[in-house]
């Protein structure tokens, strides 16, 4: 069997940078999966800036709202993991809840929130939810 040369920029998937962070669940935990995301960001743009520097807003900014999502709606702790995928970023954020994510209206003058879903869905690639007896699984995907 043939193999085609690689460049220097390919990495195998051993090489993938990953991160998993767990959190308690309380509201300050949503700053701290920012910040555990921000870390990661900055370790893997060493090796993998991003292409565009909105990328890691966007990124932070998912990994907000999932956090805050878990704090709202699910009790008890969640866990963060990232990982570097050949074209971006595969953020799972699991948490106790069995109940999948639904969009909600978005009204800015009741103050009531509503958006973040929906920014969730327009900022990844891709988006998907799995759930067993222990809770969920939101898995999203950014470009980097």
């Amino acid at each position: 069997m043939s193999t085609e040369p690689r460049g220097d920029d390919a990495l195998t998937s051993e090489e993938i940078p990953s991160r998993t962070n767990s959190f308690v669940g309380e509201p300050h935990d949503v700053t701290g999966a920012r910040l555990a995301a921000e870390e990661f960001l900055r370790d893997l743009a060493r090796s993998s800036p991003p292409a565009a520097p909105e990328y890691w807003d966007d990124i932070l900014l998912v990994v907000t709202e999932l956090a805050a999502n878990a704090v709202q709606y699910a009790p008890g702790p969640f866990a963060l993991r990232m990982r570097r995928t050949f074209d971006g970023v595969h953020v799972v954020l699991h948490d106790t809840s069995t109940t999948e994510p639904a969009p909600r209206p978005f009204d800015p003058r009741s103050g009531g929130g509503g958006i973040g879903w929906h920014l969730i869905h327009t900022l990844c690639d891709q988006v998907s939810v799995v759930t067993d007896d222990r809770g969920k699984d939101v898995h999203v995907f950014l470009p980097w």
